[in-house]
């Protein structure tokens, strides 16, 4: 298909939400933008709140939805290989009842550790070591504990992987929350998954909801800014030293920001500890609407079943 009839395509989503999730209700934060004849519409961040009623939020309306969430989608492929469910879809269905009751249960130490409880450790002990989960689940290195997009690149760093739960950039227990209370619910609901249930062009025809897996970090490229060395996103004046950049790509690209998200944007998005993870609402946000409206591929599609992809993000 062209790449026209593919922006065509692309042009039947009319609502993106992307979600800043934590394990901590406080810490979760979604911005919207709704297609406009003028361009997207992007309003202020706000706080999730009750998870239900986001469901409800993301299926309200007449709007093709595509909504990105910062935790990851998907299951290394030596360990979804293990589990003989055929799919990451298929497990997502099967995990939390029967033979997988205990799989979002972290266990507490390395002797509970299985292929139906692979999250490990509950809690930081001065026993826990990630040669504990590279042993219980018969890997050479902790890297065939992380996904393809999750490997060390020229441009990135390793990501944390999936099944360690255990410092300030461990992803498990956000993922634990995100697949119980957003993602199967979702699919229960008729929510379509990227890339498992297909492309997004193949997805804008098929489905109402979308769901797929973001990372805000790496967006920041994409929007066209960054962090000087020694700055950082926890840091009110850090945010706020990157408003001009966030406003030019804006004006660039047909994104109407409202008085009230640019006067945050410009305050760096306040004092408070949480003003990072509504920055990240915004910022991914702005990552999907690169994707969608054809500047950025939405990512290798891979034929496997189980490791899904990170939207927008190349190989």
């Amino acid at each position: 298909m062209s790449l026209v009839a593919d922006l065509a395509a692309l042009s039947l989503y009319t609502r993106l939400i992307h979600s800043d999730w934590s394990i901590s209700p406080r810490k979760r934060w979604a911005a919207t933008a709704i297609r406009k004849e003028s361009g997207w519409l992007t309003g202020a961040p706000s706080r999730v709140g009750d998870t239900v009623l986001f469901l409800n939020y993301l299926t309200a309306g007449s709007y093709t939805t595509l909504a990105g969430f910062d935790f990851p989608i998907g299951l290394p492929e030596s360990y979804g290989q293990k589990t003989r469910l055929g799919s990451f879809c298929n497990a997502l269905d099967a995990f939390g009842s029967g033979r997988w009751s205990a799989f979002y249960e972290v266990a507490n130490t390395a002797n509970e550790i299985s292929i139906f409880r692979p999250f490990y450790p509950q809690r930081s002990t001065s026993e826990a070591r990630q040669v504990h989960l590279i042993e219980a689940h018969g890997c050479g290195s902790i890297d065939g504990l992380r996904r393809q997009c999750e490997q060390p690149t020229a441009a990135r760093r390793a990501a944390c992987p999936l099944f360690w739960t255990l410092g300030g950039n461990q992803v498990g227990k956000a993922a634990i929350s995100g697949w119980k209370e957003i993602i199967s619910p979702a699919r229960r609901l008729g929510a379509k998954l990227w890339p498992f249930d297909g492309s997004l062009e193949r997805l804008a025809n098929i489905g109402e909801l979308v769901l797929a897996e973001t990372y805000p970090a790496e967006a920041y490229g994409h929007v066209g800014i960054r962090f000087a060395t020694g700055e950082s996103k926890r840091r009110q004046n850090d945010r706020a030293k990157v408003a001009v950049g966030i406003s030019r790509w804006a004006d660039s690209n047909k994104v109407i920001m409202t008085p009230t998200l640019v006067s945050l944007i410009e305050d760096g998005f306040g004092p408070r500890a949480d003003g990072e993870d509504a920055f990240d609402a915004v910022l991914g946000l702005c990552g999907m609407i690169e994707v969608i409206d054809g500047r950025r591929p939405e990512g290798p599609m891979h034929k496997g079943n189980w490791e899904g992809w990170i939207l927008g993000q190349s190989e």
